[in-house]
Parts: structure tokens; sequence; C-alpha cells
């Protein structure tokens, strides 16, 4: 599967919006975007041209894919599952990509982001429902309680990410005891819950076409 090994900063810098990607250097001085905000590359400062309705709707598609650290191909396979959904297909995709298990570690504190949460759970250091699981993509439901398993426990960056975990706050659909490692899922996230600005109506737009 193809694999973005680059600049991870450079992807906030493109799509013109901090992504967090990089946990904790996000909220630092260092942070990339804050010190340059405008597009990578040599003509970064100097590009002028006015951008086309397809250009808008790629970019945005670009902006949640890489927001959620997935391939075109895992992204586009979210969007068919959401469209054969009842209901709104871009506010489907959404909270199908917060459900994700990588994402709900993230949500909760347990690792400094996304990436990071990918490889934890790669890792099997989370358990779901007392049970061990290693996929990212698993989609968390209802009532599904997601833990640290005892044995990772002492890992730091968890202790860390728990920490800091205050700066990003807990999601309402979801409830964390910090004392335990232990987090609940109350309920799926609405729309209102993603205070990330997306326009998941040009993502419909762009795979309708």
């Amino acid at each position: 599967m193809a694999r973005y090994t680059g600049s991870v900063c450079r992807l906030c810098r493109r799509e013109n919006l901090k992504l967090f990607l990089k946990g904790d250097r996000c909220y630092s001085d260092k942070c990339a975007f804050d010190r340059r905000s405008y597009p990578p590359g040599q003509h970064g400062q100097h590009r002028g041209r006015k951008t086309s309705d397809y250009g808008i709707q790629l970019r945005e598609k670009q902006k949640v894919k890489r927001l959620y650290g997935l391939s075109e191909k895992q992204f586009h396979l979210f969007f068919v599952k959401a469209d054969n959904q009842k209901g709104i297909t871009g506010t489907n995709l959404l909270v199908m990509l917060e459900r994700r298990f990588d994402n709900v570690v993230y949500r909760l504190g347990f690792v400094n982001s996304r990436a990071q949460g990918r490889h934890f759970v790669r890792h099997s250091h989370f358990l779901v429902n007392g049970n061990k699981v290693n996929i990212p993509s698993y989609l968390i439901g209802v009532g599904d309680v997601v833990e640290v398993r005892e044995k990772s426990r002492n890992i730091k960056a968890i202790g860390d990410s728990l920490d800091a975990v205050v700066r990003r706050g807990i999601p309402q659909w979801l409830d964390l005891e910090k004392e335990n490692l232990k987090g609940i899922v109350k309920s799926f996230p609405v729309r209102e819950d993603l205070v990330t600005p997306m326009q998941e109506q040009l993502i419909v737009e762009l795979y309708s076409k």
C-alpha cells in the first residue's frame, strides 16, 4: 500500500489548515504552519491563480483524507460505504471516519496523533471490550469500552498524552476514565461534534462526477 513518508508539516501548509499531525509540536512555537502559513515549494508565496470548482472539491477531499491519515483507496472505500447508508452521505462519511479505532484512541488522549494511534493499535496496546484488536480501521460502536492493555500501561508516551489531553479536550460522545486508562463510547458522534472546518458536501460532489 502506498504510504506518505515525507514531511507532514507540508500537508498542513498545502491544505492551509493546521491538521495536528505531529501531536504536541503542533501546539508549540516550532509548528511549521504557524511559522510559514503558505503553500510549500519555491512558488508557494506567489501562487495567485484562481482555483476551479474541481480544484476546490479536490482540496477538500485531500484535506479530510490527510487529516485521518488514509490512502486514496481506503478513503474511497469509506465513501462507498457511507453512500450506501441511509441519511446524508457526507455526514455518514465523517461519522465513520471518527469511529475508526485509531481515531478513537486519539480522541481519548491515549496517543498524541492519529499516526501514533495507528502504530499503537497495530502493536496491540489497546483492548476493545476486553478483547485484543489490532486493526486501525475497526469501527467502534456505541457502548464499546476502549482501554490500555495491562502490559502497556507503563508506556511513557501514553502517560504523556493523557497529561496533555486537556489542550484538545474529550468529545461529548466519549467518556474518559483517566485513572483506569479506559474510555467508553456513549454515542455516535454528530456533525456538531466535529470542530475541524470541513465541507463534506464538496467531497460528495467530487465523487459524484
